[in-house]
């Protein structure tokens, strides 16, 4: 069934154009049972102050898996259905509103979480964009990048660097931003010593910001092919989370799997004094005889973004990725459900 090509049908459609494809979420439901459907929707809606974006590539993170599976209910998350997931987003501009006067029809730009926030309260105004209350996020509560069209406000989309190709990019506007914020909430300074617990598509980009810091990485996971990739990117040590107690203590440990045991091994290898990094849903256990800061991240403002990007347009920064279909969104969601991703899987419409 969700290989066949169905027709949104909306009334009024002669006000509407038909032709783009996206992989549409009309239920939750477990992943195995393939709940994203390809279909031909509207072409999105585009407001004076926005750009539509012809999508080349989006990554599939972790978080869609969570979302359609129906962990993230609780916190309000899809914020409607049926909806269009995915948040990290490389493309060309294909048309500009009128009132947007940065950009150009045919510059190549990417999209991330933060689509859109009130731009009023204090933590707009103070580049705090991503803890506003209001914050719209891609393909959460707004329709994303399984697609191959999204509008996007002009001043929060961003220009990929010349040297970086549509595939390698995508993974940026996820994993990369939310790995920088991530690094620079932890506070790492040279020589610290650095446990990162998960590494996927965020803790890999934090391995290498954490390393660009100074920081000697110690790269935790449950894979070996997921430590091979560490020591690839340049991890002094790599140990898999069942040898990890015997590990000795670290300045900073940071968590980038959504896993309660990865949060309560955490407590056990951070030093007295050191900083917890907690960059996934979970409870981190508060242990009175000891010292330790714990700090969550969450994705990354503006600013972040642009920073990150020139660290990445220097080539300082290796993205991992392998390109799929766009209508191979359950099968490549089904693959990082069982641990089988090593990098970032890229859909490419």
């Amino acid at each position: 069934m969700d290989k066949a090509l169905r027709i949104f049908v909306m009334p009024s459609i002669e006000l509407v154009e038909f032709r783009m494809r996206a992989e549409v979420l009309h239920r939750l439901a477990p992943i195995e049972q393939k709940p994203l459907i390809d279909e031909i929707v509207p072409d999105p809606l585009l407001g004076s102050r926005d750009v539509l974006i012809r999508v080349k590539a989006c990554g599939v993170c972790h978080s869609n898996l969570s979302m359609i599976e129906g962990e993230w209910s609780h916190l309000g998350y899809p914020g409607k259905l049926p909806i269009i997931p995915g948040h990290e987003i490389s493309g060309v501009i294909d048309k500009v509103g009128e009132d947007v006067g940065t950009w150009t029809v045919g510059q190549r730009v990417g999209v991330q979480v933060l689509l859109d926030s009130c731009r009023t309260c204090e933590y707009c105004l103070s580049g705090r964009e991503n803890l506003c209350g209001k914050l719209k996020s891609t393909g959460e509560n707004t329709d994303g990048g399984f697609a191959e069209f999204i509008a996007a406000p002009g001043d929060y989309i961003y220009a990929i660097p010349d040297n970086l190709g549509f595939e390698e990019a995508a993974p940026l506007f996820c994993p990369g931003v939310t790995a920088y914020r991530a690094v620079k909430r932890a506070g790492i300074t040279l020589g610290q010593s650095v446990a990162i617990l998960g590494i996927g598509g965020v803790g890999s980009m934090s391995l290498q910001f954490a390393r660009l810091s100074g920081g000697e990485v110690t790269a935790i996971d449950m894979t070996k092919d997921k430590l091979d990739f560490a020591l690839e990117l340049g991890a002094e040590n790599a140990v898999l989370a069942s040898d990890a107690d015997k590990l000795g203590e670290f300045d900073v440990v940071m968590i980038h799997t959504p896993s309660q045991k990865a949060i309560d091994q955490a407590v056990k290898l951070v030093k007295r004094g050191g900083t917890i990094l907690q960059a996934v849903f979970g409870n981190v256990f508060i242990n009175f005889d000891r010292e330790y800061t714990v700090r969550t991240s969450v994705i990354g403002p503006r600013i972040d973004m642009l920073e990150m990007l020139k660290i990445a347009g220097k080539g300082k920064i290796k993205v991992k990725w392998k390109a799929y279909k766009l209508n191979e969104a359950n099968e490549v969601l089904l693959k990082m459900k069982k641990g089988e991703i090593v990098g970032r899987a890229v859909l490419v419409p």
